[in-house]
């Protein structure tokens, strides 16, 4: 679903309330509440508000959808103001991010390179309108893909052909496809059970899935190595309620809103991925495969058409440069 206009009304009125009496701001986790974004992100805004501010604002998460099942309205959640603030994924609703979602392609970011840094790069220039109605807080990447399944193994591209494969948007199902598997999009909390069940063989996501979904109790094997690209996501405050917070509030979020909290938050995702990939490695029951250069490449060449085929699709050749740092 693309958002291309909303009524305002219900946002103005959040914002003539914020101005008149202290707020205790709705943020929505979909997630459960020990997922990394709890610590990595939620903590800290609320530590911002508490510590920066006298006049009584405060955030409260709200966790496990309780504002509303899914990652897929999350967007929508904040514009029409069920919550004040929350956390998506841009490929749940990719007709909206076409320029955004350029970050989540094979090869468009080497594998050490930060996803935060990139996408505000690139932020005001080419992305910002992809955001309307909302003010963007955080904005990063996670760890990059890797392959996982379930009584598979995959160490070569023919490996996936005709397995249905879990994915998060449109630019890892093109992926898969490329690749030959069988794409299926499934919100990250069913995947556990759709693994159990055989409804996937397997899934492409970053490695921090493994603890924060628990999928290393449904996981056999994992493949890292290939530039399978990486998730993007964005935590947004609805517009109304940030230009009606006090001047102390706006200014401690301020002070703590775009790349600081997003690297804080990028960080602790590549911190969960490390140790769930260390906890695989030990693991009887989880087989890592981690593919050389060599044996990257077959998956590489075959990636780079899609890569090359969406940025003139959507004309994101400027966005991607910018996102590139060029």
């Amino acid at each position: 679903m693309k958002i291309t206009s909303l009524a305002t009304a219900a946002s103005l009125a959040v914002s003539l309330a914020a101005a008149t009496e202290a707020q205790e701001l709705k943020y929505a986790n979909w997630a459960p509440p020990f997922h990394t974004i709890t610590e990595a992100q939620i903590d800290p805004l609320a530590s911002a508000f508490a510590e920066g501010t006298t006049e009584g604002a405060s955030l409260r998460a709200f966790h496990g959808g309780e504002l509303g099942a899914g990652p897929a309205d999350q967007y929508v959640r904040i514009v029409q103001g069920t919550a004040d603030m929350g956390w998506g994924l841009p490929g749940y609703t990719s007709s909206q991010f076409p320029k955004t979602l350029i970050v989540e392609l094979p090869g468009a970011l080497p594998l050490e390179e930060p996803g935060y840094a990139a996408l505000w790069r690139a932020f005001d220039a080419e992305l910002k309108s992809e955001f309307p109605m909302t003010e963007a807080i955080a904005l990063w990447g996670a760890e990059p893909n890797i392959l996982m399944m379930k009584e598979r193994e995959v160490l070569s591209p023919g490996d996936l052909s005709g397995l249905k494969i879990r994915v998060a948007g449109s630019i890892a199902a093109e992926a898969m496809e490329a690749l030959g598997a069988t794409p299926v999009q499934l919100p990250m909390t069913q995947v556990y059970n759709g693994l159990q069940t055989g409804l996937i063989d397997g899934l492409v996501s970053g490695a921090s899935v493994l603890s924060d979904f628990k999928l290393n109790e449904v996981v056999s094997t994992v493949t890292t190595g290939p530039n399978l690209g990486r998730l993007t996501f964005y935590t947004v405050m609805n517009k109304g309620v940030y230009d009606g917070l006090s001047d102390e509030a706006r200014a401690a979020l301020d002070e703590i809103k775009g790349e600081p909290i997003s690297k804080m938050t990028e960080e602790a995702w590549v911190a969960t991925a490390d140790k769930a990939l260390e906890e695989a490695r030990s693991s009887d029951s989880i087989t890592v495969n981690d593919l050389d250069a060599a044996a990257s490449k077959a998956f590489d060449d075959a990636l780079a058409e899609v890569t090359d085929a969406y940025v003139a699709e959507v004309g994101g050749e400027a966005a991607l440069a910018a996102i590139q740092g060029q």
